[in-house]
């Protein structure tokens, strides 16, 4: 009894000599804590030792505890680590007594990922890395030697205007399906598009975030181009032209509703860029069954509503896609409210880029002269611009450009981007009396800054009174 009672007492003196280590994991690309890591605590005299583990909880706390003294390393696993395709180093930590140890990890910030995957950058600090891997639609299993390329508008200013340059980058895929991309713009927007034989995904827009660091996933479907005619019988003499567009034999479908009130928006098109298109049902219900696999760029538009484009993965397993969208009113206006304030300024720069000549310029007095019925006919009297019936009934604006016959220009009303926005939605939010000038430019002649990404088609750009 007494002998019990005497190595209970030595268990209790060794059980309170010893400490708890507690701490956070922190997902530094994200800003966000990171949930499910798998915190690690090993001898560091003997790493193969695996000594303590916790989970880091839904606000990426973990507690490891009864440590005794001793010198340790401190790491976590978790797939967003081999998704990156680095290896976060050890954190020494040393428990003297009973006292808490607080040690903090975290994936390393975008700027130390950026250098550890592409190395020190001593000639530009302005630059980023896209990583990710590369998939096929139909397996969702990696694909080793696919070509991934990405490209952006780089200007320079020089007297008496800007050059323009398009530089590209490639990276080749691993076994593992992993790649990298470095030196692209951070701050900026590339276009990326993964190839391997007669596979390949869409051209999407990447936004690379200031630090210069991000993760994006490519799927690889079969596509076919197939030429897209319109032969609906119509009373208007609006010319209607063939469209090639990519497809395949993957499905995908979701949902259309107003973001305020979630009610349907039967009639909102939905397609996917340079690819095939369909309407909504009364019910917001829609689904594109000759759709190429694969990732793509996905555009919803309807009347009244600000268009919306998402980048999407359409795989066997892909959910439908809700779409919940603003009215254009509630943009318009908040355009407006911003734009009241700068007015005059913005007309100022109008006049400055009217003298330029590099593009063609309508000013109020213009307008008023045309005695348009609707801000649409205006440009059916600009050269170069084409106010063109779609394969879905829609009216669109289309210019020519840079690698295009026709395309749909970017569209800005006083210095907001809308997306492609149609000649049927600007008729209905933009008034001829209310117009103060029009900026009209083709596409190897756009301001930097109204050419976003790798469009390279031409702007559209309105100023209102």
């Amino acid at each position: 009894m007494i002998r019990s009672l005497l190595l209970l007492a030595l268990f209790a003196r060794i059980t309170n000599a010893q400490a708890s280590i507690t701490g956070l994991v922190h997902d530094s690309i994200s800003h966000t804590p990171l949930v499910g890591a798998e915190v690690q605590l090993v001898s560091a005299d003997n790493p193969a030792i695996l000594g303590k583990s916790a989970t880091s909880d839904s606000l990426g706390r973990f507690t490891l505890n009864n440590v005794p003294k001793g010198r340790y390393a401190l790491g976590f696993l978790h797939p967003m680590l081999d998704s990156l395709g680095v290896d976060v180093p050890l954190r020494e930590v040393f428990v003297d007594d009973n006292r808490s140890v607080r040690a903090d990890l975290a994936i390393p910030s975008g700027g130390k990922l950026r250098t550890a995957i592409c190395g020190l950058n001593k000639t530009r600090d302005s630059v980023g890395v896209v990583v990710g891997f590369v998939r096929d639609a139909h397996t969702e299993l990696p694909v080793a030697n696919a070509a991934v390329s990405g490209e952006w508008l780089e200007l320079t200013f020089k007297t008496g205007g800007f050059a323009r340059r398009v530089p590209k980058l490639v990276a080749t895929t691993g076994d593992n399906g992993w790649f990298a991309i470095c030196n692209v713009p951070s701050g900026g927007t590339m276009t990326m598009v993964a190839t391997r034989g007669t596979d390949s995904t869409g051209v999407v827009d990447v936004q690379i975030p200031v630090d210069g660091f991000i993760r994006r996933d490519l799927f690889l479907g079969a596509t076919e181009t197939v030429l897209v005619v319109d032969n609906t019988p119509r009373k208007d003499t609006v010319k209607v032209v063939p469209r090639r567009i990519h497809v395949g034999n993957a499905r995908i479908s979701g949902t259309v509703v107003a973001a305020v009130d979630s009610k349907a928006l039967g009639g909102a098109v939905v397609g996917i860029i340079d690819g095939p298109q369909v309407r909504a049902n009364e019910r917001g219900e829609w689904a594109i069954t000759n759709a190429p696999s694969g990732t793509r760029t996905l555009e919803v538009r309807a009347l009244g509503y600000y268009p919306v484009r998402k980048i999407i993965n359409i795989v066997k397993t892909a959910p439908p896609i809700r779409f919940a969208m603003s009215t254009m009113k509630s943009v318009l206006d908040t355009v407006r409210i911003s734009a009241t304030r700068t007015y005059s300024a913005n007309m100022v720069d109008f006049d400055k880029r009217r003298k330029s000549g590099l593009g063609r310029y309508l000013t109020a007095e213009d307008v008023a002269r045309h005695r348009p019925v609707v801000t649409s006919d205006l440009f059916r009297l600009v050269p170069g611009v084409y106010v063109e019936r779609s394969p879905v009934g829609e009216t669109m604006l289309l210019v020519r450009g840079m690698f295009t016959e026709k395309c749909s220009p970017s569209v800005y009303i006083d210095d907001r981007f809308m997306w492609d926005m149609s000649a049927d939605a600007l008729d209905e939010y933009v008034r001829p009396d209310k117009i103060a000038g029009i900026e009209i430019y083709s596409g190897a002649m756009v301001p930097p800054q109204y050419q976003p990404a790798m469009s390279g088609c031409g702007s559209i750009v309105i100023w209102t009174k």
